[in-house]
């Protein structure tokens, strides 16, 4: 590893599984430190960050926010201020989604998926900034979707949180293009994580396949390639995004082809 990122700052919304994860442990191995967040088991967790420190000898801690809860994002971004003195790359990443027709859609759902999605980088952006301005430096990595530039049936809030995100990242992209800092948006196809595997398991279910079937033949079905983006794909084009060399890059497809067509 080239320790691109030693001496910085990350802090990571939904790094506690799946793609945040995996950016989170390649930003360690070049040498950030690295403010963990999401949910799930407190031991998992624990043991996430021990080893994560150990393995790649920086700091890294946690802080549960809420990322539907500002003040609770607010609190997050002052504990990352008094831990470590500021945020040098912030990575939007949590996110999470529901599928039903438009007439359909529970209202809470798409207030959930609102606020998670798209409201919270908002929050954790604004709350980054002024660290940033200060320093002249600073690396804002939005992970939008393939659904920042296209769309699909059923998922209209997801849809429309994550073009808000393509949107919103370029807006602060414009706001700071000449104070060291950029914004830039990472657009994936499908990934094989929790999240993904539920809708192929939902598919099969709906449709009396396999899930292998579903995978390759429903959920696949617009992604050229018909594989999976890795995680580890996702994680790398953040970490260019995060480091010195993307100081004129905007945003980044990520999607097997998809966008292509």
């Amino acid at each position: 590893m080239s320790q691109t990122l030693k001496g910085k700052t990350a802090v990571i919304t939904g790094s506690t599984s799946g793609i945040g994860q995996g950016i989170a442990e390649l930003f360690a191995r070049e040498g950030a430190n690295i403010l963990l967040n999401g949910f799930g088991d407190k031991a998992a967790i624990e043991a996430l960050r021990a080893r994560i420190e150990r393995e790649s000898k920086v700091a890294v801690d946690y802080h549960g926010a809420d990322m539907s809860k500002p003040a609770e994002i607010e609190a997050m971004m002052k504990h990352a201020a008094q831990k470590f003195g500021g945020v040098d790359i912030l990575v939007n990443n949590a996110g999470i989604q529901y599928v039903a027709p438009v007439d359909e859609f529970p209202t809470e759902r798409w207030d959930a998926i609102i606020a998670i999605n798209l409201t919270s980088a908002f929050h954790c952006t604004r709350l980054a900034l002024p660290y940033m301005k200060s320093k002249r430096w600073g690396r804002i990595v939005n992970i939008a979707s393939a659904h920042g530039l296209i769309a699909s049936p059923n998922k209209s809030a997801y849809v429309a949180a994550k073009h808000g995100i393509v949107g919103f990242t370029k807006t602060v992209a414009l706001e700071v293009a000449e104070l060291g800092i950029t914004a830039n948006s990472v657009c994936p196809g499908f990934v094989l994580t929790p999240l993904v595997q539920k809708q192929i398991d939902d598919r099969a279910r709906e449709l009396g396949i396999t899930p292998e079937r579903a995978a390759k033949d429903v959920i696949l079905a617009p992604q050229p390639t018909k594989e999976f983006v890795k995680i580890e794909e996702i994680a790398g084009a953040a970490l260019y995004l995060g480091g010195p060399y993307s100081a004129s890059i905007n945003a980044i497809s990520v999607d097997g082809g998809w966008t292509a067509r």
